[in-house]
């Protein structure tokens, strides 16, 4: 199954404070022991603050162009990963080895699959 492992931001990451050395380390360990334990890592990606971001907003006609920054850190995404795994259950085991930094969080979404849409296709509920 794949999913997406989403790094929540902080308000570090939204003042765009470079993580120390010793935090890029660690986290290039733990990337390297995922892939290790046969976890595909297929994306692997930091993200710039909102400061730099769009949104776009579609309601009616005319989308709308809103302009970072945007509130409410906890809500917001500031990097991501895509990883194939056997189960939730194991993108949650190794997504509590993480070497996060205190107070932050991670969020891990399912992606949709073949068998998913295949699924709706006959009328069954997923």
């Amino acid at each position: 199954m794949k999913v997406m492992v989403i790094g929540k931001a902080t308000p570090d990451t939204e003042a765009g404070v470079p993580p120390t050395p010793e935090a890029m380390s660690a986290m290039e360990k733990y990337n390297e022991a995922l892939i290790a334990a046969g976890i595909k890592v297929e994306i692997l990606g930091g993200l710039k603050p909102t400061r730099f971001a769009k949104r776009v907003q579609f309601s009616g006609k005319n989308p709308t162009v809103i302009d970072g920054p945007f509130a409410e850190t906890k809500e917001l995404v500031a990097g991501f990963a895509l990883w194939e795994v056997k189960s939730i259950e194991e993108a949650v085991a190794w997504a509590k080895k993480s070497p996060m930094p205190a107070d932050s969080q991670v969020e891990i979404r399912p992606l949709y699959s073949l068998e998913d849409l295949e699924a709706w296709d006959r009328g069954e509920k997923r």
